[in-house]
């Protein structure tokens, strides 16, 4: 079991909670935070009962109940004062997982390291999508011109970032080849950074991204999270470029038949950090490293909530969270809208996204999405 950091809002976080700790007796009042602890090597649980916190045993792990800053004050009183090294790092590891959520978000958090410089501080970053497909679930641009005035309009609308993809990720979607997602793709990226726009690469090739970073391209975002190509890696931490690592299970082809949880965000937690562990072994950067909780792959419509609603939690991986619900099918199901018409839905979920930790929101409609971002962060960093 990792060591994490669970939000408990209400009966349902709490049963989970104690679900995930093996308790036999589950108790649906806990609210709050807490960490959930390995119940190995015995002295770091103990040793978080008698820095303060109530902790609750079961047979597979320690609930230790608290705020953000008593969590953290536990690790530090530990990591002071304990000798042997695991629990040591056990609490020095509760320190930087309690540190990372509280900081989460503009205008705190974690930066996001790009090959050009800083990225606008202070709020939450729009990314405007480029489909360069035929088959894209919610609007495409058929050929590389069309592809290119529209990202040129997504960034007159003020789009921080464009995403320039050339093979589509919808469920069931059919695979496309290097060569062709390289010549859908490689035009559009060279004409939007020649226009002075900063593009990130949708891939999962390391020779389509190879291309794309050759064009200008500054980012690399891979759906399958390093899974799917082993020269991906390399790739990224030799030219220095920035990573997406999103969660997916399978391939567009299978993974909605994959979209089964015991325990959706220890699980979806515990896969980004196997991602962030591919990495950091291929020697990327980890400043250079944003994560994508993957809404809608691999997920049914009740997990993208759940997603929604404990978004906070995966910040305590300390790196910035790119979040894309825009215009996805659990919008529609909820208004009953096709993709084109889900505008005010998908901009409630970006400001919802935002005010639970997300850095960078992926989206069709920037404009619209930026006016809902001026109130959120404006709420989200009000202090009177």
């Amino acid at each position: 079991m990792r060591l994490r950091l669970l939000e408990l809002q209400c009966e349902d976080d709490s049963l989970a909670a104690c679900a995930a700790a093996g308790r036999a007796v589950a108790d649906a009042n806990l609210r709050g935070w807490a960490a959930l602890a390995p119940l190995e090597p015995p002295l770091f649980a103990e040793g978080l009962k008698h820095a303060g916190l109530v902790v609750l045993k079961g047979a597979r792990g320690a609930l230790a109940l608290g705020n953000l800053a008593q969590l953290w004050g536990a690790g530090r009183s530990l990591s002071d004062g304990l000798e042997r090294a695991e629990p040591r790092a056990l609490a020095a590891e509760l320190m930087a997982r309690a540190a990372a959520v509280e900081a989460s978000g503009p205008p705190g958090g974690p930066s996001w390291r790009l090959p050009r410089g800083p990225l606008p501080p202070g709020r939450t970053l729009v990314m405007g999508i480029v489909n360069v497909t035929p088959d894209s679930f919610a609007g495409s641009q058929k050929n590389a011109r069309e592809a290119i005035e529209h990202g040129l309009r997504l960034a007159s609308e003020g789009a921080d970032l464009l995403d320039v993809g050339g093979e589509s990720t919808r469920p069931g979607a059919a695979p496309v080849s290097a060569g062709e997602e390289r010549a859908r793709t490689e035009p559009v990226v060279r004409a939007l950074v020649q226009g002075g726009h900063r593009v990130s690469i949708d891939t999962t090739k390391a020779e389509v991204a190879q291309a794309a970073l050759d064009a200008g391209a500054e980012i690399v975002n891979d759906v399958s999270g390093l899974a799917r190509d082993p020269a991906m890696g390399p790739l990224v931490a030799r030219t220095g470029a920035a990573l997406c690592l999103m969660h997916l299970r399978g391939t567009p082809a299978d993974m909605q038949s994959r979209a089964t949880y015991a325990d959706l965000l220890g699980e979806v937690h515990d896969e980004l950090s196997v991602a962030l562990d591919r990495a950091r072994a291929a020697d990327v950067d980890p400043e250079r490293i944003a994560l994508d909780p993957g809404l809608g792959f691999a997920k049914t419509g009740a997990h993208n909530l759940l997603l929604l609603r404990r978004l906070r939690e995966l910040t305590q991986l300390g790196r910035p969270l790119l979040v894309g619900a825009s215009r996805k099918s659990f919008l529609g199901k909820l208004t009953g809208k096709p993709p084109e018409d889900r505008l005010l839905a998908s901009a409630a979920a970006a400001a919802l996204a935002a005010n639970h930790g997300a850095a960078i929101l992926r989206v069709h409609d920037v404009a619209a999405t930026r006016e809902a971002l001026l109130v959120a962060d404006a709420v989200r960093s009000s202090i009177r």
